[in-house]
């Protein structure tokens, strides 16, 4: 199972404090030690909506380039591709993410789920092009702060309106009300619209994100989104607490059989650390409190 570091972006971008660019350069760093291989690492947004992701390019610029390491940015419009072409050092992947529902599309991106589709299908043939990996993640998929339940026949319908022009399709669980159940119909109904390799966003909002990890990997799902210390959330979803943290997820997996190729106590020494330089007096990530079995 391959587990994916999204704590500098997903998990920095709702945190009241904006780290430097060198700070998070060093999280970056740091993340690879742990054992981590891919990682989103920057978001393209509007700096004065989600000003923590203001500097990605020179996130991106300075990050290490070595050892088959992977980068990929979030992009949400084709502005935000024309800011990845324009590096020298570009990432190696997109992520664009469409949400689920109208209501929570309007709020985020300013248009409703089917015209963000056109706008996902005119940037992933662009991107890929470009000799971008691309994903699309469907955000909401769980359910919608705004609209209530998300059906799995949504989902199937978003799916099959995205084209194929995808390399992984990634199910978002954004407010964290996610449940076992619904991991197993999403992963089927996505399954009858589309063959992309799968892969899932887990917050723990609720206390059900490893449960769901641990469905997700029976369903099939290749890869698995996580963030150091468990830090994280939405800026645009009330109450969206952190991502299911890379520690605890990487000691779940590797105990269950499934490796990961995190090394848990290195990992959650980074969670640590990054959370003391968010000022947070404890993290949400329980294995450096508790730390690795056998010790």
């Amino acid at each position: 199972m391959e587990i994916i570091e999204v704590g500098p972006r997903d998990g920095l971008q709702n945190e009241k404090r904006v780290l430097s660019t060198e700070t998070k350069t060093d999280f970056v760093r740091r993340a690879i030690g742990a054992g981590v291989r891919r990682l989103e690492v920057a978001a393209f947004a509007r700096p004065d909506r989600v000003p923590q992701m203001a500097d990605a390019e020179a996130v991106l610029e300075s990050v290490p380039r070595s050892g088959g390491v992977r980068y990929i940015a979030l992009v949400l419009n084709a502005r935000g591709l024309d800011r990845a072409l324009a590096l020298t050092h570009r990432p190696h992947e997109i992520n664009y993410v469409v949400v689920a529902t109208d209501e929570f599309s309007r709020r985020n991106q300013g248009v409703p789920t089917m015209e963000s589709l056109a706008g996902f299908r005119a940037v992933a043939a662009r991107a890929r092009a470009e000799g971008f990996g691309v994903t699309l993640t469907v955000a909401a998929a769980f359910g919608c702060p705004f609209s209530g339940e998300v059906t799995p026949d949504r989902v199937r319908e978003v799916v099959a309106a995205a084209g194929d022009d995808l390399d992984e399709l990634c199910l978002a669980d954004t407010i964290g009300v996610g449940v076992p159940r619904q991991v197993t119909a999403l992963a089927a109904a996505v399954r009858e619209v589309s063959s992309a390799p799968l892969r899932a966003h887990f917050h723990n909002t609720r206390n059900t994100g490893y449960a769901n990890a641990i469905a997700a990997a029976t369903a099939g799902f290749q890869a698995l989104d996580a963030s150091l210390g468990g830090i994280g959330g939405c800026p645009f979803a009330p109450a969206a607490t952190g991502n299911i943290a890379t520690e605890d997820l990487a000691y779940l997996l590797n105990r269950s059989g499934d490796p990961t190729g995190v090394d848990v106590t290195a990992a959650a020494a980074v969670g640590t650390w990054i959370g003391e330089q968010l000022g947070l007096p404890v993290v949400p990530a329980q294995l450096g409190r508790a730390g690795d079995f056998p010790a």
